[in-house]
């Protein structure tokens, strides 16, 4: 079980926690912990929204292009039978 360490080892390592440092401390501590996690979720949900737009964009942007090359391929297609 954990390496060797049980159940009341660690109700006692908690307990000695508590009472170093306090509820109080150790509550703002867990709430600048979970608000530090909710950043670092919210920075990688940023990063993969951009990276999908970057990837749309140069979608479309190969898609124009393809576009634009087939008209002029059809265009000098026109030209060369008049």
């Amino acid at each position: 079980m954990l390496g060797g360490i049980s159940i009341w080892q660690l109700l006692i390592i908690l307990a000695i926690v508590v009472m170093l440092f306090g509820t109080k401390r150790l509550r703002s501590l867990g709430g600048d912990l979970g608000s530090a996690i909710k950043g670092f979720k919210n920075a990688m949900s940023d990063e993969e929204k951009e990276a999908k737009e970057q990837q749309a964009q140069a979608k479309v942007e190969h898609n124009t292009q393809s576009t634009a090359s087939t008209e002029k391929v059809s265009t000098q297609d026109k030209e060369a039978t008049k």
